[in-house]
């Protein structure tokens, strides 16, 4: 295999094409997974032949203890909440800049530095390789590459290589910053869906269950008219399994011809006797950039009507600036009871329950208790609920 060839104004590094393609692979694998930073790090100390290397994601502070990912050549592991890690003569280095301790401090400084007497002389670090790596947000994240005293200082073609693996690994970063990101905000997402009780069940292009959110868990699990059996969804009624299916069948072909999304809706008899599920079967517009049976093709969601929560009462508290036990009746009334039905479950008398409800009404500026239900319910406080 060849080597790469050199960058400009630079000696070239003996590192072959396949080694630098290897430690590329891990380095896109650990942006997908940040279990796999240590993987990727351990191939670029071994390329490099360093005794360290470490990714600093976040130096200490006072409010933070700082994460530092590290590989080591079997030595023992850098410790975390070291504050001389502040005074690094690193610090400030332009971003995307490699230097070396011998670019940016001389080397009797370097030996008299608290930086290195307190943190780098016991991990037997001397020779630094060092560039602060700024990503599209605006993070700063450290890439070090140390070698002990006895060790040869880092080459013309040690510095070459860390140059070249500098953009991808800022590459890297960006893609992990913004694919954590997504995946938080399509958590909040399906927390906000699961707490209003909705139901999202998505079919792949062959009608197979390929995700669920909690609340459509919780309803599949119960098999109460609708489960998963074979990996598709089903409604236990055979006319509603019919009218189910045409309408995901439908979404399907939809699907195949426009971006403009098919919704339908339908009610789901179910054999426990309770009021009927509502559903709504909507196609998912096609990505030309995704394929494969795995790509999401159809939604299915699924609201439970008569399901019961329980928002935080103090959040519920503090958004209608109820007492305690006014805020609990406010929530069984909001759940369906009737106010004697109320009364029995929070073991009150039924005049202290009317006597909370007018309080009730005095604050929230209500008059009805069909209003009260209606502004409860709709409400931001059933979001704080727990999963």
């Amino acid at each position: 295999m060849p080597d790469l060839p050199p960058s400009t104004g630079t000696a070239s590094s003996s590192i072959t094409l396949d080694r630098f393609s290897q430690i590329l692979d891990k380095l896109y694998e650990a942006a997908l997974n940040p279990d796999g930073w240590e993987g990727c790090l351990e191939s670029i100390r071994h390329e490099l032949q360093g005794n360290y290397v470490s990714l600093i994601v976040r130096t200490v502070t006072a409010e933070d203890t700082g994460l530092i990912v590290s590989v080591s050549e079997g030595r023992r592991a850098l410790e975390l909440n070291t504050p001389n890690l502040s005074v690094s003569p690193f610090t400030g280095v332009q971003p995307d800049r490699l230097v070396t301790n011998a670019d940016v401090i001389s080397d009797a400084e370097w030996r008299a530095s608290a930086y290195y007497r307190d943190w780098c002389a016991p991990h037997d670090v001397y020779h630094v390789m060092a560039a602060d790596i700024g990503t599209r947000e605006g993070e700063v994240y450290g890439f070090r590459v140390t070698r002990g005293e006895q060790a040869p200082p880092f080459s013309a073609a040690d510095k070459d290589l860390g140059r070249r693996l500098i953009p991808h690994i800022k590459r890297a970063l960006n893609l992990h910053q913004s694919i954590h990101q997504d995946r938080k905000v399509l958590s909040l997402y399906s927390r906000a869906m699961a707490q209003l009780l909705v139901g999202v069940v998505v079919l792949d292009k062959d009608c197979n269950v390929i995700e669920c959110n909690p609340a459509a868990k919780s309803i599949l699990d119960m098999q109460d008219g609708l489960r998963v059996a074979g990996h598709q969804l089903e409604a236990t009624y055979a006319n509603d399994n019919r009218k189910l299916q045409r309408m995901v069948k439908d979404a399907l072909s939809h699907n195949a011809g426009t971006k403009i999304a098919l919704t339908e809706a339908l009610s789901i008899s179910r054999p426990s006797g309770q009021l009927a599920w509502g559903v709504v079967v909507q196609s998912i517009s096609p990505d030309q950039w995704t394929e494969g049976k795995q790509r999401p093709a159809v939604a299915v969601f699924v609201r439970d009507s008569e399901s019961k929560t329980q928002p935080p009462v103090k959040l519920a508290q503090q958004l209608f600036q109820l007492t305690p036990a006014e805020t609990m009746l406010a929530i069984q009334l909001a759940n369906g009871m009737s106010l004697e039905e109320a009364a029995e479950a929070l073991n009150i008398r039924r005049n202290t329950a009317r006597a909370h409800l007018r309080s009730i009404f005095s604050k929230t500026g209500v008059r009805r208790q069909m209003e009260l239900v209606r502004i409860f319910l709709n409400s931001v406080a059933w979001l704080g609920t727990k999963e």
